[in-house]
């Protein structure tokens, strides 16, 4: 495995054709970096931000792919990951385990994976339960990219088969989200986000049976897909798909069904990426939506 150091930490390099993951050995896990035909870093870079875990010191952002586990509480799901991790090389790709949360008894590992098809990655998200008691939680997988460009955001257009004049979606808001933010586009198929914000932030989160998220950034759409059950159950009203915007960056997260998992079991959580290069910016997010699922 090639190495090399990016914004102070030791990272593995994963390259196929024209792109690039940094994964990082001597935190994490995490994935800071991911480059296209030699764009700049897509990821937003935060190599001195943190916040406070109530009882645990520092979280460190960094920036990047990170994996967390839901239902969003600060004394739990914000432990630091500032540990080395142990990395295992893969025929295209690494496997990466960080040691198990001594307060949650959740060990986190990604296997990543850059596959055949042009400029796209598979990340297998696991988290294992190492304790003694069940643990109810899901498998959150969080992205920051960087500002300046605009997020898409699909929503439910399918009527009920049995009685269409039931509801067919919902929206969850979190409370420091302005409704009238100049950031947000409002639509009936997508909705869009900005990542222009010059104070405050906002989140969004909803059910996601399209299974897609996008972000365009200096003539790179960025997808990530991830499979919705639509029988099970997602924290955060239901989301399985959020977004939260603040001006340092822009956020596109996945989330598995809330799950218990028993001691020495675990759960996983699959997402693939897509990044396509030399694209206009889309000014039509119902076209842009039918080009991603055609």
């Amino acid at each position: 495995m090639k190495t090399i150091e990016f914004l102070g930490q030791q990272c593995i390099e994963l390259s196929r054709g024209e792109l690039t993951l940094l994964v990082t050995q001597s935190v994490g896990p995490r994935v800071l970096s991911l480059t296209v035909a030699g764009s700049p870093n897509l990821f937003a870079q935060l190599p001195d931000t943190t916040f406070e875990c109530p009882g645990s010191g520092d979280f460190h952002v960094y920036g990047g792919h990170r994996l967390w586990h839901a239902p969003e509480e600060p004394a739990r799901t914000y432990l630091p990951d500032d540990q080395p991790v142990e990395a295992e090389p893969l025929p295209d790709g690494v496997w990466i385990q960080q040691p198990t949360e001594a307060k949650t008894g959740i060990q986190k590992t990604l296997k990543i994976e850059l596959l055949p098809q042009a400029n796209q990655v598979r990340i297998e998200h696991t988290l294992i339960n190492r304790g003694a008691w069940p643990v109810t939680c899901a498998a959150w997988a969080i992205t920051q990219m960087a500002p300046g460009g605009v997020a898409f955001l699909p929503q439910n257009t399918v009527l009920w088969e049995n009685n269409p004049t039931l509801p067919n979606r919902h929206l969850t808001l979190w409370p420091y989200t302005d409704i009238n933010s100049p950031a947000i586009t409002w639509g009936n198929e997508i909705i869009q986000v900005r990542a222009a914000m010059e104070t405050g932030m906002l989140k969004i989160g909803f059910p996601n049976p399209r299974g897609w998220l996008a972000y365009w950034l200096d003539g790179i759409l960025f997808i990530k897909r991830a499979i919705f059950d639509p029988q099970a159950t997602y924290f955060d009203f239901g989301s399985s798909s959020e977004c939260y915007c603040c001006p340092q960056f822009i956020e596109l997260e996945t989330l598995s069904p809330a799950t218990t998992i028993k001691p020495g079991e675990s759960i996983h959580h699959i997402e693939t990426w897509e990044m396509h290069i030399q694209v206009p910016r889309p000014e039509d997010g119902n076209a842009l939506a039918a080009w991603i699922e055609k």
